[in-house]
């Protein structure tokens, strides 16, 4: 990534309740991201392989949309990670008061995408584990979402 493209992508991800149109659904589909992520309390080079793939085929054509999707994500893990003022419960919590309150959301739930960094933690048990849990979770969701329809 260029000098032009990073700086582009932080001003846009700092600015991002300003400058980026629809915020809240980016916002959203970070916090899914981040929570799995979060769950291995690192990201290394698995994970950031699978982030950037996965902003690709979120946004196939919004570079900045989908360099400011994977700077958010990191943001929110970086908190998880550093344990400065975020932990996974609190996500959660997050991510389920947004599914109360805007019923779209739902519809961003990919689980299979989710599902795919259940490869990055295959040798750590409790990793492995509590990202399932994360997307039983999320499973759940959807099908109370669905029920209510």
């Amino acid at each position: 990534m260029g000098l032009k493209r990073k700086v582009k992508a932080w001003f846009l991800s700092f600015f991002r309740d300003i400058f980026v149109y629809h915020n809240s659904s980016l916002e959203f589909r970070a916090k899914l991201l981040a929570v799995i992520i979060g769950a291995n309390r690192c990201i290394d080079e698995c994970e950031t392989d699978l982030l950037s793939e996965i902003a690709k085929e979120i946004y196939p054509d919004d570079e900045a949309r989908f360099d400011v999707l994977v700077n958010t994500t990191k943001e929110y893990v970086k908190k998880i990670i550093e344990h400065n003022g975020l932990d996974l419960n609190e996500l959660l919590m997050s991510i389920h008061c947004d599914l109360k309150e805007v019923k779209r959301f739902h519809e961003k739930i990919d689980i299979a995408q989710l599902e795919r960094f259940l490869v990055c933690s295959e040798n750590d048990e409790e990793t492995y584990i509590t990202q399932v849990r994360i997307i039983e979770f999320l499973e759940n969701a959807i099908k109370d979402f669905n029920k209510l329809r």
